[in-house]
């Protein structure tokens, strides 16, 4: 990882970082190693403060390029937008929940029943 831009935000108390990773014959780097990566290159930067905001790889090329920010304590990173954090945090919202399956098959029903099934296409 190469770090391309550092400026520091003192009014939101982080520190916004600009990145590059050339990784070749290496699939695209996860968010948990890109945050591994800017805490080793970050002094006093810890995992729990850094938040990843944006990754973008080129198609056919093995660079990826991003912004992750570094902010001063947890409190800070709660200023993000939710979306942003549940994605940071892994969270999923949750699905709905599945219907369940019908007790009979709608071509059971056709068997069962006096009614008769048309067909479209076919015709002679």
């Amino acid at each position: 990882m190469e770090i391309t831009d550092r400026k520091e935000n003192s009014i939101l108390n982080r520190v916004e970082i600009a990145w590059q990773w050339r990784h070749v014959g290496a699939a695209t780097p996860t968010r948990t190693e890109i945050i591994d990566a800017v805490v080793k290159m970050e002094p006093g930067a810890t995992k729990d403060c850094v938040l990843v905001k944006s990754v973008n790889t080129r198609f056919g090329q093995p660079l990826t390029t991003g912004n992750a920010f570094v902010y001063g304590d947890r409190a800070d990173l709660e200023k993000e937008p939710k979306y942003i954090l549940a994605r940071h945090d892994g969270k999923k919202e949750s699905a709905p929940a599945a219907k369940e399956p019908a007790d009979e098959s709608p071509a059971e029903d056709a068997a069962d029943g006096d009614e008769d099934i048309e067909i479209a296409g076919g015709e002679e």
